[in-house]
This record gives C-alpha cells, sequence and structure tokens, in this order.
C-alpha cells in the first residue's frame, strides 16, 4: 500500500478577515516559526516568492518583490529633502530600507528603533543581504526600544523619519496615533519629512484618511505617494508624507535625477526619478481620500 503523500501546508494572511477574504500562500519549508514577546513570526520559503516573513498573520517582505517597497520609503523623502544627514527609521529591524537609506552619500548617521529585539536576531540570521553592511556601517545605530517612547523622549533632530510599521494592530497601533506624529514632527529639522507606510487605500482607506488628518494639524503639507508592490494585495500602496516645505513633493524629474547623480546613480530596480515625481500622482479615489482628509475638523 502506497503511503499518503504529506499534506501541503498553506500559509494565509489574515490581515482582511473583516473584509471577508485571505491571501493563501502554498509554502515549501517553514524556515522558522516563534511567538515573540510582541508578535507571531514566521518565515517560510514560497514556490514563486521566495523567502516570505509574516508577522501577526500580515505579509511584511518577500524576496521577490521587496525591492519595491525598501526603495520607495528610503529613496523618495532622501531625495526630496536634497540634504538629509541624520535619518531616523521606526521600525525596519530587518535593515532593508536601511541598506537603501545608507546609499546616500548625504546621510551622516542613521538610528533604527525596532521595538523587537527577535526581530533583529532573526533578520541577521535569515537576511544577511540586508543586516551585514548595514550593521557593518559606522554610520548606523541599532535601538532596541518602542518607537513611540523613543520619539517622546529623544532629544535629537531628524531631517527625515521613515515609519516602517506594520498595520494598526497590536504593537503597530501606537504608530498611527496623534501623539506619535506629533512627537515625530518634534524630532523633525527644520524643512524635514516625515513617511509613513499607510496600507492600500482601496482596502484600508480609513486608516489612509486617518492619518492625513492628523498630519494637517501638525504640517503645512501633508499628502501621500503610491507605489505598485504584488504582495500587498489591493492595488495600489500609500506612503504618508507629510513637511512643513511644501516643496519638497513638487521638485522636477530634472531636479531629482541630478540629485541622484550627484548620490552616485546607486543601482535600483523600481525608482527612478521619473518613477519618483509620478508617484505622487494620485489616482482619483485615493486624491478624494486625501480631500477628505484635509477637510476633516
Amino acid at each position: 500500500m502506497a503511503k499518503a503523500r504529506p499534506r501541503k501546508r498553506w500559509i494565509a494572511e489574515t490581515l482582511f478577515d473583516d473584509l471577508g477574504f485571505r491571501m493563501t500562500f502554498a509554502v515549501d519549508k517553514v524556515l522558522h516559526e516563534e511567538k515573540t514577546a510582541h508578535q507571531h513570526l514566521v518565515l517560510f520559503e514560497q514556490p514563486f516568492f521566495g523567502k516570505m516573513l509574516m508577522l501577526d498573520g500580515a505579509t511584511q517582505i518577500t524576496k521577490r518583490d521587496e525591492f519595491i517597497y525598501q526603495e520607495m520609503m528610503a529613496h523618495v523623502p532622501l531625495f526630496a529633502h536634497g540634504q538629509a544627514r541624520e535619518v531616523l527609521i521606526i521600525g525596519g529591524g530587518d535593515c532593508g530600507i536601511a541598506e537603501e537609506v545608507l546609499k546616500h552619500k548625504s546621510v551622516r548617521h542613521l538610528t533604527q528603533v525596532e521595538i523587537d529585539p527577535k526581530v533583529v536576531e532573526f533578520a541577521k540570521k535569515h537576511f544577511p543581504e540586508f543586516t551585514r553592511p548595514v550593521f557593518a556601517d559606522k554610520r548606523f545605530t541599532s535601538v532596541i526600544d518602542d518607537g513611540a517612547r523613543f520619539v517622546a523622549k529623544t532629544k535629537q533632530k531628524f531631517d527625515a523619519i521613515i515609519v516602517d510599521s506594520t498595520d494598526p494592530q497590536g504593537p503597530g497601533k501606537i504608530l498611527f496615533s496623534a501623539k506619535f506624529y506629533a512627537d515625530c514632527r518634534r524630532c523633525l529639522a527644520k524643512g524635514g519629512v516625515l513617511v509613513t507606510q499607510n496600507g492600500v487605500p482601496f482596502l484600508q482607506e480609513r486608516e489612509l484618511v486617518s492619518s492625513i488628518a492628523k498630519f494637517r494639524k501638525l504640517f503645512a503639507d501633508a499628502s501621500c505617494y503610491v507605489a505598485a508592490i504584488p504582495t500587498y494585495i489591493g492595488g495600489h500602496m500609500a506612503m504618508g508624507f507629510a513637511s512643513d516645505d511644501k516643496r519638497l513633493r513638487r521638485h522636477s524629474a530634472a531636479t531629482i535625477a541630478r540629485r541622484y547623480r550627484k548620490a552616485g546613480s546607486f543601482k535600483t530596480q523600481y525608482w527612478t526619478p521619473d518613477m519618483h515625481v509620478a508617484a505622487f500622482a494620485q489616482p482619483r479615489f485615493i486624491a478624494d481620500a486625501i480631500n477628505r482628509a484635509q477637510n476633516r475638523e
């Protein structure tokens, strides 16, 4: 009698259970799985997307398309600013965004604040392509702390703050609060820029509207830019963008290209000067959501 073939494991993204659907991934091999003090973490090999990391049922990174999110979260704010020297990343324990930030010659120091030490240890083991060059760079400082607590107490000033948060659930929920944004505003140097992960507006419009409405009470300019990231289902992903300098998101492609050349024209797979400018052109339904946020009292 032939032996029964072992059943293939499937891992579901449960982020949109309240909307009545799940994205489920076939697993070739589970590389690591544990319940840390802060969240459930699972890393697995997937036939198409390669290595995938999920936290609390939400996809964080895949080998196949990580470059899109990392590049757009890093290069848009830094090239928009043009001369960012002090940069802060909240979250980002896998160090993918940090690696992109450190490609900028203008950056003198990068501070990364990750709440969960297990994520950093895990990334060193499973994502050495990100962590090895980052931790070897003398400009980089890793801090294990609650990001909200860090910005509430630090006396440092930053030219750019990049919030690489999970969705507004669990330990990431506080990173969408009015107090957190106000503390980020206090930490920004004159002309600084704040960029946040704001989900997929087609499925998470409330998240985007809420964040932009809070930005509007703190900053002279508040909007978002978008990127198409296959793993983050639902279409465009929105990155919140806030600054007191209204010029930052209105530079021409020629200006951004000039800054890119000055930075060394390092290799990218998604971001380009033209894509940088185009990312701020919002589809109508996203622009309408932004307008609703701006009209909130």
